[in-house]
């Protein structure tokens, strides 16, 4: 049986998926096509009418703006964790009652960044969407007063003269006290159960294939990492990937569905997703 199967070139998901896309590890029969994309590609690939990916990665806060009702929330691959959301950067420091004047770059209007940012900020409304990798070059050239960064942006963004502002994996942390959920791996609901449950276990077996044989994936992650430098690479990993990508367990659902009611609070969607979890 062959599925398609889409993924961001990001370190973690590249780490997370090596061994599938290598064929390192038992892939129970099955086979995958393999496509990469920019988050918020995947976000509006999986929303799509039409054909849509098989398996893929999606934003936590996209899943809930109706793609729940097509696609069940696997247990492996998700990104969640603690004190590690997406973060704020301006030239210079400003006081965070400023914000609702500020001119915001976003990576994308259905990203989980968005929804955090909206839960605390209700009021600042004048946000654009942008490629992620671009936002930290258009704050710095001064063509928006400050931008939202996500993936590796959190461990670049001193090293280009920006400052941060909030950091919104310590301020979800601070008022939520829960895991932060930043994105999870979907399936089809139309692939049935017993297949999604043997996606997730071919999930969660090349991720320990990965943490086994760390050097041996870096080619691969390395060959789609944005030539970022290996440092950055193993820090974006080590804090993306981490127990929760290997098994959500209940507090990793319980603080997914905590998501969706926040997400409820501040009119991101309309309806409570039902029946997510395997």
């Amino acid at each position: 049986m062959k599925l398609s199967l889409a993924y961001s070139t990001c370190p973690n998901d590249t780490f997370i998926f090596y061994a599938i896309a290598n064929r390192k590890i038992d892939l129970e029969g099955l086979e995958f096509d393999i496509e990469m994309h920019d988050i918020d590609v995947l976000n509006r690939n999986a929303a799509a009418s039409g054909r849509k990916p098989d398996v893929t990665k999606i934003s936590s806060n996209a899943y809930g703006i109706g793609i729940w009702k097509d696609y069940v929330t696997l247990d492996a691959g998700a990104a969640l964790g603690r004190n590690n959301g997406p973060m704020l950067v301006a030239r210079k420091c400003f006081d965070i009652s400023d914000m609702d004047s500020k001119r915001i770059l976003i990576p994308g209007v259905n990203t989980t960044a968005n929804l955090l940012f909206s839960v605390f900020f209700p009021n600042a409304k004048d946000k654009t969407p942008m490629l992620f990798s671009d936002i930290e070059g258009n704050v710095i050239n001064g063509s928006y007063d400050c931008g939202l960064l996500i993936h590796e942006g959190r461990f670049t963004y001193k090293s280009k003269g920006l400052e941060k502002i909030v950091d919104f994996g310590e301020m979800w942390e601070q008022n939520m006290h829960k895991p932060i959920p930043l994105g999870t791996i979907i399936a089809s609901r139309s692939l049935g159960r017993d297949v999604a449950m043997k996606v997730s276990r071919i999930i969660r077996r090349s991720i320990e294939y990965a943490f086994a044989h760390p050097q041996e994936a870096l080619p691969y992650i390395r060959e789609h990492a944005r030539e970022l430098s290996d440092e950055v690479t193993q820090s974006h990993i080590k804090l993306y990937v981490n127990d929760f990508s290997v098994d959500l367990g209940p507090e990793g659902r319980d603080a997914i569905s905590f998501l969706y009611k926040k997400a409820m609070e501040v009119g991101f969607i309309k309806e409570l997703p039902q029946d997510i979890f395997l």
